[in-house]
């Protein structure tokens, strides 16, 4: 099978694109390059013949057509998405340029290409969510995939509204198409702007661990390697039209989740005192949810899928990685916004 992946030198994107190479795919990596992307984190896999990378945008429908002319893909697998709620409050309207209007342009060429093709039975789409379309839980209850969207921040609402454009495309013209929504990622290649990239960097650097609000907001926690199976499990055998929630059933409170990280780094890499010393509380976010929570049952019952990484095993996997790694995170200590407190108030942009 040829795969097409949107968004495949980023976080989740490249650890589905060296997975879908070690199981045999074909791999065609659409990317933009964004801040946030990079092509060491698919330099695994880069000198496979499998492999080929197209350096394009979701939102330049020529490109669009001409990529899928050139590779005919078997399935597209699109994970291309501005992702960071703190950026979002900042800036939205980037989000919804990418998000909804980029989905929209690879939602039409995905079609016509699907349609001129002869509408293949075993082509699929398959469109890679979030858990922050639901909006935010309190201390009981478990989202599934009949939960309401209720999306609470400028990026989860541009999701949501990409979720809804692809069952449209499926209900409306046929378009094939599997869905999923994850909890929260962590793992390697984690772009340090994100809560354990940045808890494990600023340690290292011996500088303040800001954590909003109290850290009683909670969340499920997925490694990333789990993720890019279950991605690749969906894409396979998931039911045309479904979609399936898909979580670590590893729930922390954000401070719990410091802690755990800071014990980790006193094992790993000690310094004069517990890390946990650096902890500082900073004022919330503005919108936070307070909890989020996967009910995984779905995808357990109907594909018998379910994570294998425990949570204390993945931090420590995760944390081990970063120490070995410096190169990596120091090339991208520069790039816009990295090291820098967003999302406070907010912009007009």
């Amino acid at each position: 099978m040829k795969l097409l992946v949107t968004g495949g030198a980023g976080f989740i994107g490249s650890a589905v694109v060296r997975l879908a190479v070690r199981q045999g795919f074909e791999v065609v990596n659409l990317d933009a390059l964004t801040y946030a992307a990079c092509l060491d984190n698919v330099a695994d896999v880069a000198g496979d013949p499998a492999y080929a990378f197209e350096h394009a945008d979701i939102r330049d429908r020529a490109a669009l057509d001409r990529i899928l002319a050139r590779h005919r893909p078997d399935a597209v697998m699109h994970l291309a998405a501005e992702s960071h709620v703190d950026r979002s409050i900042d800036g939205p309207g980037a989000f919804i340029d990418t998000n909804v209007t980029g989905t929209y342009t690879l939602l039409q060429a995905v079609r016509q290409y699907w349609e001129a093709a002869g509408r293949p039975e075993g082509f699929r789409f398959h469109h890679v969510s979030t858990d922050e379309v639901y909006g935010s839980l309190g201390p009981s209850g478990f989202f599934t995939e009949e939960t309401p969207y209720a999306p609470n921040s400028p990026y989860s609402a541009s999701k949501a509204a990409s979720d809804h454009l692809v069952r449209a495309w499926h209900e409306t013209y046929g378009l094939p198409v599997v869905m999923t929504n994850c909890s929260n990622n962590y793992g390697p290649y984690h772009f340090p702007e994100k809560l354990v990239p940045v808890v494990i960097l600023r340690a290292l650097a011996g500088a303040p661990i800001p954590v909003y609000g109290t850290g009683e907001n909670v969340r499920d926690w997925l490694y990333v390697e789990d993720h890019a199976d279950a991605l690749l499990t969906v894409l396979r055998r998931g039911t045309l039209g479904r979609s399936y929630n898909i979580g670590g059933e590893n729930e922390a409170r954000n401070i719990d989740l410091v802690r755990r990280i800071c014990a980790i780094l006193d094992d790993l890499r000690p310094a004069s005192a517990p890390h946990d010393r650096l902890i500082t509380f900073v004022a919330d976010r503005p919108g936070h949810d307070l909890r989020y929570a996967i009910d995984p049952g779905r995808i357990r019952t109907e594909l018998g899928w379910r994570p294998s990484v425990t949570l204390d095993e993945g931090l420590r996997r995760t944390v081990r990685w970063y120490l070995d790694n410096p190169a990596w995170w120091q090339a991208l200590q520069n790039r816009a916004g990295v090291g820098q407190r967003l999302g406070i108030s907010g912009s007009a942009a």
